[in-house]
This record gives C-alpha cells, structure tokens and sequence, in this order.
C-alpha cells in the first residue's frame, strides 16, 4: 500500500458506525442550531452546568468529570463544531470564519442554548472553550454561577508565534492531501500518546483511544485547523479586563500547551477573580484527577451562591 493508499483511508467519524463504542454515547442526542449539528451529551439535575472542550478534543474529554458533576448539576456537553460528532451544516462556513471562528462559535452557542431551552447558569471551559465561555459571559448569556476556566488559552501567542500558527493551520486545513496524511499518522503506534506527552499530562487508555480516533479522522482534523486559524484572541482581551461575572481560573502548572502565567495574568486585570494553581499536572488536567477539578468547580458554585 503506498502513502497516498493510506491517506485516501482515513476515514470521518461516523455516528452509527462509532458511536456506541464512545464514551457518552448513552446521553447523547443531536440538536440543530446556529448553523450546527450538535452532539450534545445530557446528564443529571438542578443548576445548568455547560462543558466547553478545547480544540482538537470533544466532550469525551469530561468523561469522568462530567459524571460527577451530575450529583448536582445538569450537565451539558456539547461536541464543539466540526469536532467530534458535531457538524457545520454550511460548507462554506467551515471553510471560513462562520462556527469556527471565536465569535461565531459564541453565537452558535447561544442559539443552542435557546433551542435547547437550557442557559447556562454556569460553564466550564477548558483550553479555547474557556475563551468561547468568556466571550459568552461578555454577551450576557451565563447565568450568576460564572465561569470556571481550565487551563484556558486566553492570550494570543507572544511575538511571531501569534502571527505564523494561524497562518500555517490555515494553510493546511486547506490542504485535505496534507489532512489525510496527519490523520493516518496519528494511527501510528505512539504518536498519540508522544503528542498527550508533550502537552505536560498522563491519561488513561480509554482517554488516548478516544484522541486516536478523533485524530484518525480527516473531517475533525480539518476543523481543529480551521478554528485555530480563525481564532482571533486579540478581541477577547477588552471582555477579560471587564469583570463580567464570576471567573475562577484553575491552571496547571505542568502545563506544556498554555502556560500557567496566561491565568495569572487574566486572573489580574479585573478585583473578584480566583486563581487556583495545580503544581503536579498538565493541559489535560481535569482527565488526569477529574476528582479534584470537581471539587474546584463545587467551590465555585458554592461561591456564586454565597452563604
């Protein structure tokens, strides 16, 4: 079989071919909203609680930790457009700024919480859904539970990191030979696991097999690329010198991908915020001890309600 031959064979997620092997598959429905075909897992009961994966994962990624939130909370977590099981229904929105961009995921969002009738009274993000959280508390569409960001990608990268990532992923979201070629790679034995190394954090083979199978797929690479070609950080930063609404920053300080310093610095612009640092963990934080990150989201909540 020649490269191309195993390029061509990277294959899409595909809901009844995969889905009652994924994690989540007992609570899923789809919705329709805001341009998207959402996967949207639903769990639990009492105040509304919304998950935000960051680009590259899905809600696979709260597996663990969405389950123990149900003890108290609602939990909804969607797959973020193009990512995982969720689909942008317009072509040329994919292609472009549309869903995938961080104001119009934020948009999209808020159609889906209105179609869904659930608002979020709180949401976690983590990594860039922290950003799409915080630009949704700037709307006005999170409810007095707040924000609670992993380890979120809250600052654009410094120097010419800023300017030549974009450019590089958009250039190759438009490539599908160099999409089908990254796609097969990540079957290879170790690269998935070389790749969850490098972002600082350990997790378990449930979570690595589901990363492999995202990465495998050509239609979630291509969005992962896309969106970190549209995603322009530089408008969030009047909305994170602005105290919307409660904000807890938690950020790991093993974190290879996004550095502990971006929180402490979002978590200094405005009086109120809380920054909780976590010494022994990484990007991923919230897979490897979903039990403490529970516990930080319980405090949260129990903040915003106060005495």
């Amino acid at each position: 079989m020649s490269r191309f031959d195993r390029v061509s064979a990277a294959q899409d997620l595909d809901w009844d071919r995969d889905g009652r092997a994924w994690p989540g598959f007992a609570p899923s429905r789809f919705v329709t909203a805001g341009g998207v075909r959402w996967r949207v897992e639903t769990a639990g009961a009492g105040p509304v609680v919304w998950l935000l994966h960051g680009s590259a994962a899905s809600a696979h990624s709260w597996r663990d930790l969405g389950g123990r939130l149900t003890q108290r909370f609602t939990v909804i977590a969607p797959d973020l457009p193009g990512h995982g099981f969720s689909r942008v229904l317009e072509p040329s929105a994919a292609r472009g700024r549309g869903p995938l961009s961080l104001d119009g995921l934020a948009q999209s969002l808020a159609a889906l919480a209105d179609e869904t009738g659930a608002p979020p009274w709180m949401i976690v993000g983590h990594s860039a859904g922290a950003a799409a959280a915080l630009r949704l508390q700037a709307m006005g569409r999170v409810g007095p539970g707040g924000v609670v960001s992993l380890n979120g990608a809250l600052k654009p990268f410094p120097g010419a990191a800023g300017h030549v990532f974009p450019v590089m992923a958009k250039a190759l979201s438009a490539n599908p030979a160099a999409v089908g070629l990254f796609a097969w790679r990540a079957g290879q034995k170790g690269v998935v696991e070389r790749l969850i190394e490098s972002t600082g954090s350990k997790i378990d083979a449930r979570g690595l097999e589901a990363y492999r199978t995202l990465l495998k797929s050509r239609g979630h690479l291509a969005a992962t690329l896309t969106m970190m070609s549209n995603w322009d950080l530089a408008g969030l930063q009047g909305d994170l010198a602005v105290a919307h609404g409660p904000l807890t920053l938690v950020a790991s300080m093993r974190d290879m991908a996004v550095p502990w310093a971006v929180s402490e610095a979002v978590a200094q612009l405005a009086a109120g915020r809380r920054l909780i640092r976590v010494p022994r963990l990484g990007h991923l934080g919230h897979e490897e001890d979903p039990a403490m990150f529970a516990r930080f989201i319980d405090e949260a909540a129990d903040a915003a309600v106060g005495p």
